[in-house]
C-alpha cells in the first residue's frame, strides 16, 4: 500500500493518500450490490489501486499510454481504474456510456488506447466490434464477471501476487514518483451540443488545483457523506469526487438515476451534486404531490410554496417572515427534507443555469443550493456561490475561485485565466490557439457580465441568433424565464433569420393535468392535452407573463406544444441534460416551419 501523504496533494492519486493521512474513512467509497451497501475503507481503496496499477504495469502499460473506461452507472471500480492508470503516469480516457457509435469510433481512433474497461455485458457488446478496428487495443476488461472475458479483478490479483516481489514494488514506486503535476492525466472528449468530439487535455495540476480551490469554498458545509449519481466521465462530477477525497467525504454511489430518491433516504447524505433539470424534476414531483391534496392541506401546501418562491436568502428576513417560514417548515418543508434523506446541508448545482425560483424555494425549505459555473476546458470550476458567507447572490454563479481571474471581452464573452485551464485540445493545435489566446485567456464561448464580484451567465455565444430584422436574441435568457412557469418543463426558442422569436414547448404534463382537473376537465393522453384550447390558453398566459420581462424583439410571438419530453436516449439532450439545439431543430423542422408559415406566405406574396 502506498504511504500516506501529509503534504498538499499535487497529483490526482495523492488526494486519497492525503485522506488516509488526515481522516481515514471506513466508507471512503460505497455502492449497492444485491440490496446491500458494500463499503471500501480508504486503506482498502489504496491497496486495490496499488494492486491494479501493478497489474496494468505487468501488461506493459507505461507513462503516456491511454486507457478507455466506460460505465453505465457510477461504481467504485471506476475510481480504482482512474487512480491505477494515473499512478503509472497513464492517461485515463472516460467515455459516456450512451455516446453514439460514430462518437465511439472517432474517440477510439483518435486516442489510440491500449486497453479498454467496460462495466457490463451491454457495453462490452457495443464496444467490442469497434475496438477490433483499433490495432493498439490489447484487451477489454470488465467490471462485472462475464464468462469468457477478463475482469479487472484478474489484473488486480496478478498485481497483488507480483507485489510480493520487492523488485516489482520498487518499480511501481519509481513509476509513481516519476509522475509530475504538469503531466497529462486525462483526455476528456466533450460531448458538446454540436460537432465532432474534441479531446480536452487536463493535467494533474489542472485537476488537483481545481479540486483544492473548490474544497476551500465548500469545506464549511462539514460534509461527511455524499450521494453521487451524475456521470463520473463528466469533469463536473469527477472534480467534485476529487474534492470529496481531499476533504474526507464518504462517497456513496446511487444505483441509477431512477433509484436516486430511494438511495437518498437510505444513505441520508449531507450533500449531492446535480444539474438544474434534475432539481426541476424533484420540484415537479413535489408540486405533483401537492396537487393531489384537497381542502385545507392543499391551501397550506401552496401557501408554503408561494412563501418559498418569494424568499430571498440574500436579504435580511424580518421577524414575521421568519415566523411564517417556521410554520411552513413545521407543516411542509421538513417533509421535503425527509424526502431527500433529512440531512442535506447543501446541494451543488452546475452544468447549466439554475432557475432562481428553484433556488429560492429550496433555500426556504432549509436546503441551500451552491450554484457554480465552468467548462470542461477549465477542469471545470471557474466560479461558485458561497452560501456560508456573504459571497452569494441569486441569479449569478458566484465569485471567481481563488487563483483564477475573469474578464469580459468587448463582445460579452467570458474569458478566464488560472491554473485549471486545460493544456489544449488533443491533436488540435489550431483549435487550441483559437480557444486559448497568447496571454493565456481561455475563451469560454459563454456570454456574461460581472455584477460586482459576481459572475452572471447570460447565454452561449454560438447560440445567440439574429432575426431578419437584425436584432440579436439570447435564447437561453428567454428559455430560462419560460421554464420559471410550473406548467412548462422544457422549451427551446428559435427564430434565426425570421421576423420574430418562437418557441417549442414541452408542458409539465402532471401540473397541467392537475390544473385541468381543477377546471373540471379530465384528460389523460398528453397528445390530446397539447391540443386542448384551455391548455393552449394557459401556456399562452405563461408566455405573455415571460414576454413582459423582455424587449419586443426578444418576445416569443408564437409557440407549439410538443407531447414528448426531450431525453438523452432520444438524442435531444447531452448527458448533462443540455439542449442539443441542432438535433431538436432538425427533428422538429416541420413544427418550426408551421410557426413561420404565414410569414413565408407573406414574403412570397410580396415578392410576387
Amino acid at each position: 500500500m502506498s504511504s500516506p501523504l501529509s503534504t498538499t496533494p499535487t497529483r490526482v492519486f495523492d488526494l486519497l493518500a492525503y485522506q488516509q493521512a488526515h481522516f481515514p474513512k471506513t466508507d471512503s467509497l460505497a455502492y449497492k450490490v444485491n440490496g446491500t451497501w458494500v463499503k471500501f475503507s480508504t486503506a482498502e481503496v489504496l491497496s486495490i489501486v496499488e494492486q491494479l496499477a501493478c497489474g496494468l504495469h505487468l501488461t506493459g502499460i507505461r507513462a503516456g499510454d491511454k486507457i478507455i473506461n466506460v460505465t453505465d452507472n457510477n461504481r467504485p471500480e471506476w475510481n480504482f481504474v482512474d487512480l491505477a492508470i494515473m499512478t503509472l503516469g497513464g492517461v485515463h480516457v472516460p467515455i459516456y456510456p450512451n455516446a453514439s457509435a460514430d462518437d465511439y469510433r472517432f474517440i477510439l481512433a483518435d486516442a489510440h488506447p491500449h486497453l479498454v474497461f467496460v462495466s457490463n455485458q451491454r457495453l462490452l457488446e457495443r464496444i467490442r466490434p469497434l475496438a477490433a478496428e483499433v490495432s493498439e487495443i490489447r484487451n477489454i476488461y470488465t467490471y462485472d464477471e462475464i464468462a469468457g472475458v477478463d475482469s479487472w479483478k484478474k489484473l488486480a490479483e496478478a498485481g497483488k501476487a507480483a507485489l510480493l516481489d520487492g523488485g516489482v514494488r520498487e518499480k511501481l514506486a519509481e513509476a509513481r514518483a516519476a509522475v509530475k503535476p504538469e503531466d497529462l492525466a486525462t483526455l476528456i472528449y466533450t460531448s458538446g451540443t454540436t460537432g465532432q468530439p474534441k479531446g480536452v487535455m487536463l493535467s494533474h495540476a489542472n485537476l488537483v488545483s481545481n479540486a483544492l480551490a473548490a474544497a476551500e469554498i465548500l469545506r464549511p458545509c462539514g460534509h461527511e457523506r455524499a450521494l453521487s449519481f451524475l456521470p463520473l466521465c463528466h469533469i463536473y462530477e469527477r472534480t467534485v469526487v476529487n474534492m470529496y477525497a481531499y476533504v474526507g467525504t464518504s462517497i456513496y454511489y446511487a444505483e441509477n438515476l431512477d433509484s436516486v430518491g430511494q438511495n437518498l433516504r437510505e444513505v441520508r447524505p449531507d450533500t449531492f451534486t446535480t444539474v438544474p433539470r434534475l432539481l426541476e424534476k424533484i420540484y415537479e414531483r413535489i408540486l405533483a404531490r401537492g396537487e393531489e391534496l384537497t381542502g385545507l392541506k392543499r391551501r397550506i401546501f401552496f401557501w408554503a410554496v408561494n412563501l418559498g418562491l418569494n424568499f430571498d436568502p440574500d436579504s435580511p428576513c424580518p421577524w414575521f417572515k421568519r415566523l411564517q417560514l417556521a410554520v411552513a417548515d413545521l407543516l411542509v418543508f421538513r417533509k421535503w427534507r425527509e424526502a431527500v434523506g433529512g440531512r442535506i446541508s447543501g446541494i451543488i448545482s452546475g452544468s447549466a443555469a439554475l432557475q432562481p425560483r428553484l433556488a429560492r424555494v429550496f433555500w426556504a425549505a432549509g436546503i441551500t443550493v451552491w450554484e457554480g459555473y465552468g467548462p470542461t476546458e477549465a477542469a471545470p470550476v471557474i466560479s461558485v456561490n458561497r452560501p456560508k458567507t456573504k459571497l452569494h447572490k441569486l441569479g449569478t454563479v458566484g465569485p471567481v475561485i481563488p487563483g483564477g481571474e475573469v474578464k469580459i471581452a468587448e463582445d460579452g464573452e467570458i474569458l478566464y485565466r488560472g491554473p485549471n485551464v486545460m493544456m489544449g485540445y488533443y491533436k488540435r493545435p489550431d483549435l487550441t490557439k483559437e480557444t486559448i489566446d497568447s496571454e493565456g485567456w481561455l475563451h469560454t464561448g459563454d456570454v456574461g457580465e460581472m455584477d460586482g464580484p459576481f459572475l452572471k451567465i447570460t447565454d452561449r455565444k454560438k447560440e445567440i441568433f439574429k432575426t431578419s430584422g437584425g436584432k440579436y436574441v439570447a435564447p437561453q435568457q428567454v428559455e430560462n424565464q419560460l421554464k420559471a412557469s410550473r406548467f412548462i418543463a422544457q422549451c427551446i426558442v428559435v427564430g434565426e433569420n425570421h421576423k420574430f422569436p418562437a418557441a417549442l414547448i414541452v408542458p409539465q404534463f402532471e401540473a397541467v393535468r392537475s390544473w385541468l382537473a381543477a377546471e373540471g376537465e379530465s384528460i389523460e393522453a398528453v397528445s390530446e392535452m397539447c391540443k386542448h384550447p384551455k391548455v393552449i390558453k394557459l401556456i399562452q398566459s405563461e408566455v405573455d407573463q415571460s414576454n413582459s420581462l423582455f424587449g419586443r424583439y426578444s418576445q416569443v410571438k408564437k409557440f407549439a406544444l410538443l407531447d414528448e419530453e426531450w431525453t438523452i436516449a432520444s438524442g435531444e439532450l447531452t448527458p448533462t441534460l443540455k439542449l442539443k439545439r441542432k438535433q431538436i431543430l432538425k427533428k422538429h423542422a416541420s413544427e418550426i416551419a408551421a410557426l413561420y408559415e404565414k410569414e413565408e406566405l407573406a414574403a412570397s406574396a410580396y415578392q410576387g
